[in-house]
Formats: structure tokens, C-alpha cells, sequence
């Protein structure tokens, strides 16, 4: 983690997908409680990975992509902190698997304490903001956590409300 005048920011990439994953097994997620099964780094049409897939009897099977986020302003958090093609092919499927009868999550895993509200970095990836707001309009659900962090630990904490 480094450091910044508002707050730690936790850069270790490998924590969102471990601490996204551990905290919907343990329910601390309200709107992904109820699955049974969580299966990691799942293979999905297009030659595509995503992080998640979520299923139990009776439901619809949701795959959720995570994603660190690290960048701020102005209270808000922002995705992506570069241009990212891997980044918009992951929109592109989640919005595809939606429209096969899927239930489909993009989180947002903010690794810092000092944000309100969370929203795409159109100045950093126009295009990126343009298949967020896409994908949200064709039924893609936002979750936007940001994170407890101290020098022992960190946990998941708020949900921040998406602003598009």
C-alpha cells in the first residue's frame, strides 16, 4: 500500500479478486447473497475469462467481473486509471451474457477510504465510459465497494453509488 494525504490506497492487485470473492462466500455483499456456488476465473463465449461465476438451484447463473480501482478526484473513484482494451472486452461479454438470460456484475473494488460516489474516467477512456453506460443500459449491474484499510488489514466496507 502507499500512502496519500486522504488516505492508504492499497495497490497489491491480487486483493480485489480474493477480497470481492471471500466477502460474498461470508454474505457481506447484500445483492450477491443466496448463490451456492462460486467458481473463479471462469472460461465464458469469446475466449474470455471472467472472475466470477455465481450459482445455486433455481437461479439464474451471474458472472461477475472485478475491477481494482485506485484512482480519485474530487471524492470520486474512477475507472479505468488507463486506457484498457482488456478492460472493454470484459463490458462487452458481461453485456452479451446478459442478453443470453444471465445475470451480469462489473465491481468495482476502490483500494482506498476517500471516495463518495464512483463513476467511469471518460477523460482517461472515453471509450471505456461509452460501453459502461452501454452495458448498465442493456441490464449490466454496477457494484462500487470501496475498503477499511489500515497497516494490518483490510476489509470491505461502503457501497458507493454509481454515477454515470
Amino acid at each position: 500500500m502507499i500512502a496519500m494525504p486522504s488516505s492508504l490506497v492499497g495497490v497489491n492487485t491480487q486483493v480485489p479478486n480474493r477480497l470481492v470473492a471471500m466477502a460474498i462466500k461470508a454474505s457481506l455483499i447484500k445483492s450477491l447473497r443466496g448463490y451456492e456456488s462460486l467458481r473463479s476465473e471462469v472460461s465464458v463465449p469469446g475466449r474470455s475469462r471472467l472472475d466470477l461465476m455465481l450459482s445455486a438451484p433455481g437461479r439464474r447463473d451471474c458472472f461477475v467481473e472485478i475491477k481494482n480501482c485506485t484512482l480519485v478526484q474530487d471524492r470520486t473513484a474512477m475507472f479505468p486509471d488507463a486506457p484498457t482494451e482488456r478492460g472493454r472486452r470484459h463490458l462487452e461479454r458481461l453485456r452479451q451474457l446478459k442478453a443470453m438470460g444471465n445475470r451480469t456484475v462489473i465491481f468495482f473494488l476502490v483500494q482506498r477510504m476517500d471516495a463518495g460516489r464512483f463513476g467511469p474516467a471518460d477523460s482517461i477512456d472515453p471509450l471505456y465510459g461509452k460501453l459502461l453506460r452501454r452495458a448498465v443500459a442493456s441490464g449490466v449491474e454496477i457494484l462500487a465497494y470501496d475498503v477499511d484499510i489500515n497497516l494490518e488489514s483490510i476489509s470491505i466496507a461502503n457501497r458507493l453509488e454509481p454515477v454515470l
